[in-house]
């Protein structure tokens, strides 16, 4: 059968037609599907936290404006994997999975050098990416839900942990850190999106606090 001109283009017109009620099918059933969601509460997953973030000040440091750690301070640092380490000193305090420390500055290095062993001893990287300052940039990253259900240890400069410990949801136990400081965790631990702190002691070296 040989179709006019004018039959060709009904049966052309009648295909469009077709396509284009299948595609504003597809689109209201989409519509619709989104609008249950949100109807019934179905709102996207918030991203979930670490299961542990603890935050450690560095160890002790020079006097003479130096940018590195004292002779104590690297003592310290040399123990510090016996209060992290599964057989160690403190077993309330679990073993990290990530490591973050402040990024160098012109004044110290001396977070880096204070977990340095750890890492070494775990065999973990340190993410030294971020500044001293750029504390709101460092719980967005820790919130973000790249280490979900990990345990995080950060290492920071003492003026800025109050801070940090705000943007992560909990409240700091004492504000601000004290100046001649050096051996506290603060141990951060998340259920259900809720964070908890506990104020916990080195106990690494002679007269470190109870």
């Amino acid at each position: 059968m040989v179709l006019s001109q004018s039959g060709h283009y009904a049966c052309v017109m009648l295909i469009h037609m077709s396509f284009v009620r299948k595609l504003l099918c597809c689109v209201f059933l989409s519509l619709f599907v989104l609008s249950a969601g949100v109807i019934c509460g179905q709102a996207p997953a918030a991203p979930q936290p670490p299961a542990t973030i603890l935050i450690i000040r560095h160890a002790e440091k020079l006097t003479d404006g130096r940018m590195d750690l004292s002779p104590t301070g690297f003592e310290r640092a040399k123990r510090l994997p016996k209060l992290f380490l599964p057989a160690g000193v403190r077993p309330d305090l679990p073993m990290p999975q990530v490591i973050f420390a402040t990024h160098m500055s012109t004044h110290s290095n001396r977070p880096v050098e204070t977990v340095t062993p750890l890492a070494d001893a775990l065999h973990l990287s340190i993410d030294n990416s971020i500044m001293d300052d750029d504390v709101a940039e460092l719980a967005a990253t820790l919130m973000s839900g790249k280490y979900a259900g990990k345990v995080v240890l950060v290492a920071w400069h003492h003026g800025k942990i109050p801070q940090l410990a705000t943007a992560l949801g909990v409240t700091p136990p004492y504000t601000p850190w004290p100046a001649e400081q050096f051996d506290r965790v603060w141990r951060i631990d998340y259920v259900d999106g809720k964070g908890t702190l506990r104020d916990l002691p080195h106990q690494l070296m002679p007269g470190d606090s109870k």
